[in-house]
């Protein structure tokens, strides 16, 4: 067995194409004729259970993320190699290999959090004893660290004091090509069969014919819905207007569930957004979708430079708030019986599909933290838990801004449920959607359902404590407790 072989180890980076991982190692294989050996490791650790008693990863994501996998298995094919798969803690699988197949050097992208980080650490510390070469890239984000005009100690705190610098010297790295083939791998290497839900000890999700795609993973798919939202039904060109739909699968572009496993990578997705401005038009949609990307590399450059902070109680800013812990009522958040139709439609959505908008979100996060008063955490936890597109930066950047807690947030602000109701959903198409009981009520009553009367309860047959929920809380008053609340300490 040669001694100069090469590991190319994937994490949430399963893709071929704009790989830097796959297209150095290529590069170095091709000088020296050796074996390129494409990994990925499914660790138990992410399988476990969250602090708060939830799956890590549910049904759902864990569903999007096999399909992923086989993938890029199939990719790697078309270029004479595979995916080798294993079960187990990186660190420990990994070393093995590395011994048993004459590696000489390792190639992947880091990550950002801690229990990611923490892994590579352990890794890299085994296999330095190894005399192993190390080679890491970055490859989440649509900037590179090195190529913005401030240090990450020196992020500034604000998003749009961050967005004003790099727009003034905008540098996006140019996407690498993958590999024309690579060298395959050696007959008698056992591949490893990629795994079920059931190994991880979860079922396969019922497939809701209401959910707004039906999502599936992998770098085909991902590449299948940009060419579909930018190319043949042109909605980039209106994504600015139509982006905060919660009910068509066109109003916005769906692509976090592939960014977030790194089945495409936000440079392609840029480059693209360029063709289309040459080949078609340039707008604010186009610069918008631009400027969502920056948003998601934001908060990875948050995660960089605050570290575990992150995922304090207290969070970024340290802020002391006294959160409750009632699970009575994040029972009824968690399953939609809120007496809040927006609250309750979204949870719905997220609970039978793995999705939710990302307005949706907002309001169901201000709902449990300004409203319901409860640990933010037990929020972040469960859309951990539930989204098909969870990433820790975005997820956790997102819940720390909408508790109060987070770098950028300003005072005490709450959404107010029934304005957003009205102002984003205007006849209630959405709600009507994931809450059949209320489909008889006009427009002017589905808002706001416990304004029924009993004759309009009766004539709408919807009754109020029996059809559909009273409300757990009084939208201001318990707003107007939790800001009190956060100012007396």
């Amino acid at each position: 067995m040669d001694h100069q072989n090469i590991l190319v180890w994937f994490r949430n980076d399963l893709r071929s194409q704009d790989s830097e991982t796959l297209y150095q190692a290529a590069q170095a294989a091709k000088r020296t004729g050796t074996i390129i050996f494409p990994i990925y490791c499914f660790d138990p650790r992410h399988f476990g259970n969250s602090s708060f008693g939830f799956a890590k990863t549910g049904a759902f994501r864990a569903k999007f993320l096999i399909e992923s996998i086989a993938n890029l298995r199939d990719n790697l094919r078309s270029l004479n190699s595979d995916l080798i798969i294993r079960i187990g803690k990186p660190e420990d699988v990994l070393p093995d290999f590395v011994r048993q197949w004459g590696i000489s050097s390792i190639y992947y992208h880091a990550e950002i959090t801690a229990e990611e980080k923490e892994v590579e650490a352990n890794l890299c510390s085994v296999l330095k004893t190894q005399n192993i070469q190390i080679n890491s890239f970055w490859g989440s984000t649509l900037l590179h660290p090195d190529d913005l005009p401030f240090a990450i100690a020196n992020l500034p705190e604000l998003f749009t004091h961050f967005r004003k610098q790099v727009e003034i010297d905008f540098t996006v790295r140019k996407v690498f090509p993958t590999p024309d083939d690579l060298q395959p791998l050696p007959a008698n290497l056992d591949i490893g069969e990629i795994p079920n839900l059931a190994t991880f000890g979860l079922t396969e999700p019922i497939t809701c014919d209401r959910a707004v795609l039906q999502f599936r993973g992998g770098e085909t798919e991902a590449l299948k819905r940009l060419e579909h939202y930018f190319w043949q039904s042109d909605r980039l060109q209106v994504y600015k207007q139509t982006r905060n739909g919660m009910l068509y699968a066109d109003d916005s572009s769906k692509f976090s569930p592939w960014l977030a496993l790194g089945c495409i990578s936000p440079r392609y997705i840029y480059a693209q957004v360029k063709q289309y401005e040459r080949d078609r038009l340039a707008n604010d949609s186009t610069y918008w979708l631009i400027f969502e990307l920056l948003w998601r590399d934001y908060f990875r450059f948050v995660a960089t430079k605050h570290g575990d902070k992150l995922f304090y109680r207290t969070g970024l800013r340290g802020i002391d708030i006294p959160w409750k812990q009632d699970w009575k009522r994040f029972e009824l958040w968690t399953t939609g019986n809120t007496g809040f139709p927006l609250v309750d439609a979204n949870m719905r959505e997220l609970d039978l599909t793995g999705f939710m908008s990302n307005r949706g979100r907002q309001n169901v996060a201000s709902f449990l933290t300004k409203n319901l008063g409860i640990d933010w955490r037990m929020g972040a936890e469960w859309f951990e838990s539930l989204l098909i597109d969870y990433d820790p930066c975005s997820n956790w950047g997102n819940w720390n801004y909408t508790a109060g807690i987070g770098n950028d947030a300003r005072g005490f602000r709450f959404f107010n449920i029934s304005k957003q109701s009205q102002e984003y959903d205007p006849q209630g198409a959405y709600i009507k959607h994931w809450l059949p009981e209320l489909d008889s009520l006009p427009a002017n009553k589905i808002h706001q359902p416990w304004n029924l009367l009993p004759i309009e309860q009766k004539r709408f047959g919807v009754r109020l404590g029996v059809d559909y929920p009273n409300p757990v809380i009084d939208l201001f008053a318990s707003a107007k407790a939790a800001s009190a609340q956060i100012k007396r300490d």
